[in-house]
């Protein structure tokens, strides 16, 4: 016979629990980033919103800007329990956790590290799309640009799949630095 402490706890809300605190993104309103995050660390929530700094010229002056390097999202280290998911989602600025209907999904410690390391070094970096592969895509610029197909994997080598359904052939070509868009 099992007591009561054995039975599995019923919740009100989908969530998933999880007791040892994770990373997970924070939706916000756009150029809320920075007061979220201000509000949640006093709050006293771990925090990280990794910042690209930028030169603005005005017609007087140039200054150097702090700017969100993902705008309208920071990221939060919590565990994910209700008291501190709704203490989350009732901060002026959030529009939810990045993930289905809003309720979070866990990002793994190394990727925030990576991003917090690249931030940091003084390797050159940008922004860019996000692509999967397997992600039909278009290439933009070069002598390949305006071309669609498939991106693949291969060896470390970006490639294009570009087929021909009708006769079920395709070819394949390595794409290394071209950029491509999601189509």
């Amino acid at each position: 016979m099992s007591n009561c402490c054995e039975q599995p706890v019923s919740r009100d809300w989908n969530v998933t629990l999880a007791v040892e605190p994770e990373w997970y993104a924070v939706h916000t309103r756009f150029q809320h980033e920075k007061s979220v995050v201000s509000h949640l660390q006093r709050e006293g929530i771990t925090t990280f919103l990794p910042l690209v700094t930028e030169v603005h010229r005005w017609s007087d002056r140039r200054k150097l800007v702090g700017l969100p390097l993902f705008s309208c999202y920071a990221f939060v280290r919590i565990s994910l329990v209700p008291e501190v998911w709704y203490k989350v989602m009732k901060t002026s600025g959030v529009l939810g956790f990045a993930g289905a209907r809003r309720e979070g999904i866990p990002i793994p410690e190394d990727q925030i590290e990576s991003i917090r390391r690249t931030v940091v070094s003084s390797m050159p970096y940008t922004v860019c799309p996000f692509l999967k592969v397997g992600q039909r895509v278009r290439i933009r610029g070069g002598a390949l640009d305006g071309i669609a197909g498939i991106l693949i994997a291969r060896n470390g080598d970006r490639m294009l799949v570009i087929s021909v359904e009708p006769i079920q052939r395709s070819l394949a070509v390595r794409i290394g630095d071209y950029q491509v868009e999601a189509v």
